[in-house]
């Protein structure tokens, strides 16, 4: 029995990040990739605006108007979004059955599912469905399709390049977060997103090119729309009292309960709609036609809505307006969502909260014009999209009300715990997890990431000589296995083979050696050499369990010695698959294991008592001094 107690040394190369020099590329690509987000967005919004003035205005602009504003025959009302809706599910039909959605679902997918790889046809088709559904009166975001088509241009530059599927994704996530931004003047709020609810990370090779993706893509929005804030905002908030803080803690309860609402309507359109013995291509023509009868008891739930949002946030909206926005929006969005068209949700879901928020502000006291329809905007945010963090700095970004950051945290973190204890997914996460993709959205650091090889590596091990005999060596081994029987994770399944100077020459598997027992039936006189391996796969001590398991993976092994770093000959223990889990053992522990470390006993005794202290300048006694 050979033992061996190494020195740990953690190398440098192991830091707080893992980052390559290729991360610059990936960045550089990803600033081309904002750009181009930009202009998408812009072009996407003024083909939207094109589309609305078309069709309800009969004029040639460009500019987003509603569609509910003025007057309009009934039947424009209803039959437009139907026409709308019937091209979308011919579009989605002959051109590409991923054009259908609302855009984020989809991405993740691709990310998920497709390794971060979309069709050309995506990137084309994407913006003009979401722009003749939108613009015939349909009661989506823009964000959505942008989302979509800025992660197509990403995925495409990426797929035209020698790239890794974890780079593609990181330009498709750059494109889609910098849409986003572009979008919504909203760069701090899109890197959020990006990270909750896209990327499934929070690394450097992922998070610097989406900011530089997204800085790029908001600093060109600046030129080409502006660069105030979407629904600004000119007041400041007085000092809250406790008790408005918990008034914005009911705002959140209640806006988790609308997300709630509504993403159960979402699915359960969605469930009604698979249940028609009509092809799916016709469900979006029906969705229109929800649409067109919602619009003809609220025109102005129709389209985006850009103009209504911000009259609800600055508190200037009619009791007649706020309710039929409340109850209309969200019907017609939700059920037509449902039908597969093409479409957002941000925008509504930002409409829907502050309705939601406007409601209360005629029941909770006044703190300032629009503050509770942007409390319940935020936890709307927070519980349908499950993106606490985003709900609140979307809400501040869209306002520029930076004051308003502790009543946000509170709603939005609220309605985010009412949603994860009610709802199991998300409207985002559920039509994925539908087709047979399992994500979780819980980001925490890997514990074999935490320890070192060393930390866990067994103290002793059993290795043979080279030209031992094969009998005492499979004998020597049987004898490890009966002690090593009543726990599993204690027998060898691999043994270092060294030469007369202690060097790893080669090893032996413990199913080589039961095999070898066949041998001896034979050749009483066989040498452990006849079965000894020569590529032996390696680790270090100085590597994280990570690291080795990755290894073991790549080689398709389940034991390896260890060898010191500075002799990657001399064997200082071997790790098995199930001593590498060790760490994952311990992570389990500590979060189902309970135990009482201290009890009051210990605790109250620590109050107070007396303290020796010693001062002997001069050969005193040290003296006591009480401490209270």
């Amino acid at each position: 029995m050979a033992s061996a107690q190494p020195r740990l040394r953690v190398p440098s190369r192991l830091g707080d990040y893992s980052v390559q020099p290729r991360l610059v590329l990936i960045s550089a690509l990803a600033a081309l990739v904002g750009l181009v987000a930009a202009v998408v967005a812009d072009a996407l919004l003024k083909l939207i605006g094109l589309i609305t003035n078309l069709v309800f205005y009969q004029r040639v602009a460009t500019g987003l108007v509603a569609p509910g504003v003025g007057e309009h025959h009934w039947w424009l009302i209803v039959s437009a979004p139907v026409l709308g809706g019937l091209i979308v599910g011919i579009m989605a039909r002959y051109g590409s059955e991923a054009i259908r959605g609302h855009g984020m679902p989809e991405a993740i997918e691709a990310i998920m599912r497709g390794g971060s790889k979309i069709k050309p046809r995506v990137a084309l088709l994407k913006p003009i469905s979401a722009a003749i559904s939108i613009g015939t009166g349909g009661p989506f975001g823009a964000e959505g399709p942008i989302i979509m088509t800025g992660g197509a241009f990403g995925s495409l530059m990426a797929q035209t390049l020698s790239l890794t599927a974890d780079e593609r994704k990181t330009l498709l996530v750059a494109g889609a977060a910098a849409g986003m931004a572009a979008t919504f003047n909203a760069p701090l709020a899109s890197i959020l997103l990006a990270v909750e609810l896209l990327l499934f990370e929070f690394r450097p090779r992922s998070f610097v090119p989406v900011s530089i993706a997204v800085v790029v893509a908001t600093a060109l929005r600046w030129r080409l729309l502006g660069a105030a804030a979407l629904f600004a905002t000119h007041q400041a908030l007085p000092t809250l009292t406790p008790t408005d803080l918990l008034l914005c803690a009911a705002a959140g309860i209640v806006g988790g309960f609308i997300a709630w609402f509504a993403t159960m309507l979402v699915y359960l359109s969605e469930d009604a709609f698979r249940k028609l013995p009509i092809h799916w291509m016709w469900w979006p023509a029906i969705g229109g036609l929800i649409i067109g009868v919602g619009g003809l008891f609220e025109p102005r739930a129709l389209g985006v809505g850009y103009d209504v949002i911000g009259t609800l946030l600055a508190g200037h909206a009619t009791l007649a307006l706020i309710g039929g926005i409340l109850v209309v929006k969200t019907l017609i969005w939700s059920l037509s969502l449902g039908s597969g068209t093409s479409g957002g949700v941000l925008a509504p879901v930002f409409m829907i909260g502050a309705a939601l928020g406007s409601i209360l502000a005629y029941v909770f006291p006044p703190v300032a014009p629009g503050f509770w329809a942007l409390m319940c905007l935020a936890a709307v945010v927070g519980g349908v999209m499950r993106s606490p963090l985003t709900g609140v700095v979307f809400a501040m970004e869209l306002t520029h009300q930076w004051d308003a950051v502790m009543p946000l945290v509170v709603a939005s973190t609220v309605a985010f715990l009412l949603s994860v204890l009610v709802l199991k997914r998300s409207v985002l996460t559920e039509k994925v997890v539908r087709k047979g993709t399992h994500l979780t959205r819980e980001y925490s650091v890997d514990p074999l990431e935490i320890f070192l090889v060393g930390e866990i590596m067994p103290e002793s091990f059993l290795c043979f000589r080279s030209g031992a005999s094969l009998a005492a060596a499979v004998q020597e081994a049987e004898a490890t296995w009966v002690a090593g029987r009543q726990k599993l994770a204690e027998i060898q399944r691999l043994y270092p083979i060294l030469d007369q100077a202690s060097q790893l020459i080669g090893a032996v598997t413990r199913q080589q050696l039961l095999s070898g027992r066949l041998r001896l039936e034979s050749n009483s006189r066989a040498k452990i050499d006849e079965l000894m391996v020569s590529d032996v796969v390696v680790g270090y001590p100085d590597m994280t369990l990570r690291e080795l398991a990755n290894l073991m993976a790549e080689r398709q092994v389940s034991s390896v010695p260890i060898v010191a770093r500075s002799n990657a000959r001399q064997v200082v223990s071997v790790m098995a698959l199930d001593q590498v889990l060790e760490a994952r053992v311990r992570d389990v522990d500590e979060e189902h294991k309970s135990e009482r470390v201290l009890s009051w006993r210990q605790i109250l005794p620590l109050g107070g008592g007396r303290v020796l202290v010693h001062n002997e300048p001069d050969g005193a006694a040290g003296s006591d001094v009480d401490s209270d």
